[in-house]
């Protein structure tokens, strides 16, 4: 099965994680599901055009069943308010991927594991991962408080590879992760998921490491999507030539020319919209391609990506 390809999927189970979260179990009639690898994701296929990007937080072992979180979001444009309102026990829904940009290097001698809130989803799969493989790790879990937090049990099954964090509890110090960095043994690989400004610390802390051993997912864009405009695209299996105009994303023209682009988060931070760039250099915007990638220029995210050149030429 293909990344893009859609499957559907049952609702096994939807639990109160906490008051904000819920916590859904997926599972496909009489058959496995895809297999996936500890960082991955789904795109979650609402009615109505939505779809939106999950983390996969079981263990990659178990191929009946895919555990999703699902925060609600107080400016939620759609998705975690149908979640959380309109789905129940034993409906349908579809599924695309797994697809996984914040993969686990399983070689590491040692994992360091940094997540704010919701943002552990991915770190939990991680850390069923290295368990069950018996590597050295550890992971220092944060959020405004315990009566907010998601899956601390779970996470207290882990021992003392754990380190909870609550901002009720500390007076409102926040984690040192540039100290976490400094004390962590050498070669270490270094993983993040949560919050912008955390993120930004974190990669202020980890500045000096090899690209190779830092990690990081988002789940809000870093900067600002490239709307200026004024290129041409080219597709060449479409064999259509758009005007990106002012004020509009290469996405926008492409979905109003009726060229199916997959995509979920619209900012940049889920991959779902990857495009392989045959000719031109992109402005790239994302937060998912490493440096190394970007200065390649072989695929873009056309969420929120735009155009160096006066042209682009893409495979679509």
């Amino acid at each position: 099965m293909a990344e893009s390809d859609t499957f559907r999927v049952r609702i096994h189970d939807l639990l109160p994680e906490t008051d904000d979260i819920r916590l859904l179990d997926l599972r496909a009639d009489k058959s496995e599901l895809p297999p996936f690898t500890p960082g991955a994701h789904v795109d979650l296929v609402l009615p109505g055009g939505l779809v939106r990007s999950y983390s996969l937080l079981n263990a990659p072992d178990e191929r009946h069943r895919y555990l999703i979180a699902v925060a609600r979001d107080r400016a939620s444009r759609g998705g975690s308010t149908y979640v959380h309102d309109v789905l129940v026990p034993g409906m349908s829904v579809d599924l695309r991927g797994p697809r996984n940009n914040f993969k686990l290097d399983e070689t590491a001698l040692h994992s360091v594991l940094i997540a704010g809130g919701i943002g552990v989803t991915p770190l939990i799969a991680m850390a069923h991962q290295l368990a069950a493989l018996n590597r050295s790790w550890r992971m220092h879990y944060c959020s405004r408080g315990q009566s907010v937090a998601g899956f601390v049990p779970l996470l207290k099954s882990f021992g003392d590879c754990v380190d909870f964090w609550f901002d009720d509890l500390t007076d409102g110090r926040l984690l040192d992760i540039e100290q976490i960095v400094a004390a962590s043994p050498s070669n270490s690989h270094f993983y993040c998921c949560g919050p912008r400004p955390m993120l930004d610390s974190f990669k202020a802390a980890v500045a000096h490491l090899p690209q190779h051993r830092v990690h990081t997912e988002s789940f809000a864009p870093s900067q600002a999507a490239a709307t200026a405009g004024g290129f041409m695209l080219k597709l060449v299996r479409s064999g259509m030539e758009l005007p990106v105009p002012l004020g509009r994303s290469i996405l926008d023209v492409l979905l109003e020319a009726k060229i199916d682009v997959p995509c979920s988060c619209m900012e940049g931070v889920c991959g779902t919209c990857e495009t392989t760039v045959l000719e031109g250099v992109p402005d790239h915007r994302d937060d998912v391609l490493s440096q190394a990638e970007k200065a390649a220029n072989k695929t873009m995210m056309v969420c929120c990506s735009g155009s160096q050149s006066s042209r682009l030429v893409l495979d679509l």
